[in-house]
């Protein structure tokens, strides 16, 4: 007999295009499968029906810090998952971690599950301004709390195991760490390599900490020693407090450094990269856009830095560099420029590594075998 499984999250786009296929996969082993969200559209429903999934609404502030606000939501999260007679309940996000699970507790939902994809803006570095730290500090309690009533925590790269276990947020035993979200290894198929002429792509939301000063930078460097090269930023603008201003990215292009197509579906500019760039200095989980751009048999130059060293093997792939250090990430660039060549050895090496490691299924599978579904 199927169980009644729900997933709660803070966007229902990002549980569509990251969970998707879980959810789906859980669908075919015979469960009811509900997603909850706080910003489902006609659109967004038609997608999850057509995985069988249903679309459930509740209230809930993505951002922000309002204990009122968030406590309210929660006592009326609640009631709408005790209507659901839940058998099993995974957070996605900070807010769905923290109080989805506690809501759950209360709710009488027997197996409580977290999937913690990256520590992101609460656990950044550049922790100096008052409101950072009380951040910061208000997730570590929040965590704390909630963890305690979860049987399994899904984290994607070591260094966040470590830093939860340093933390006293999560047990060990009780952490399982999943290599990111995957990616569908038929859907994102090899594209022949591009050398002429060399182009590099990043997409990302358009926030200083996923690098896009550095990626300019460096253009600019390399735009003077090989005006040939192409640098193409996809994404769209972000209201985070560090989001890139529309201005600075249209001066980038007027300026001739880069492209900006925007927020546009991926795969068709994958296909004309001959190496992608991701120099993030954010918490990263284990970044997709990397795993998606391998997939595409694609080298890579990422920064050493928690989740995004996870995707290359250095001089194997691709390269790593130090977070926010340009002129190393040029350095990197000019190894392509220099040496066309590898742009298809490593990427084929890239490929290699996305179906031993990134495979949605692999991921998927360990997943649902840990949540007893």
């Amino acid at each position: 007999m199927g169980q009644r499984f729900a997933i709660i999250g803070n966007q229902a786009f990002s549980l569509l295009n990251f969970r998707g296929p879980l959810l789906a996969e859980i669908v075919a082993r015979g469960h009811a499968v509900f997603a909850l969200a706080p910003d489902f559209d006609d659109e967004t429903r038609r997608k999850f029906a057509a995985l069988g999934v249903e679309a459930v609404d509740f209230s809930l502030s993505r951002t922000g810090l309002n204990p009122l606000r968030d406590g309210a939501d929660a006592v009326r999260l609640v009631g709408v998952l005790r209507g659901l007679r839940l058998d099993c309940v995974l957070g996605f996000a900070i807010k769905p971690v923290i109080y989805g699970t506690l809501a759950a507790r209360a709710a009488g939902v027997p197996r409580r599950h977290a999937l913690i994809a990256g520590l992101g803006y609460a656990f950044a570095e550049e922790g100096s301004s008052f409101k950072q730290r009380a951040i910061h500090r208000a997730a570590k309690s929040l965590y704390r709390l909630a963890l305690t009533h979860c049987q399994t925590v899904f984290m994607q790269n070591p260094d966040d195991v470590e830093d939860f276990v340093r933390m006293g947020l999560a047990p060990r035993d009780r952490i399982v760490r999943v290599n990111g979200t995957g990616v569908d290894l038929a859907d994102w198929a090899v594209a022949p390599p591009v050398v002429a002429p060399m182009t590099f792509m990043l997409a990302a939301r358009l926030l200083a900490e996923k690098g896009i000063f550095q990626f300019v930078e460096a253009a600019r460097a390399i735009k003077r020693e090989a005006p040939e090269a192409r640098f193409v930023l996809l994404g769209g603008l972000d209201s985070n407090p560090h989001g890139i201003a529309r201005a600075d990215v249209e001066a980038w292009v007027a300026e001739g450094i880069l492209e900006w197509p925007g927020h546009v579906p991926v795969k068709p500019w994958l296909a004309q990269a001959s190496v992608f760039v991701l120099p993030s200095y954010y918490r990263e989980g284990v970044p997709r856009s990397i795993q998606e751009a391998m997939a595409m048999g694609r080298p890579v130059i990422t920064t050493d830095a928690p989740g995004c060293r996870e995707t290359v093997i250095e001089g194997s792939n691709g390269f790593l560099v130090p977070p926010r250090d340009s002129a190393a990430l040029a350095d990197a660039m000019r190894r392509f420029v220099a040496a066309p060549e590898l742009v298809a050895s490593m990427g084929a090496r890239s490929r290699a590594l996305v179906e031993e490691r990134f495979d949605v299924r692999k991921v998927n599978a360990t997943m649902i075998g840990a949540m007893k579904l």
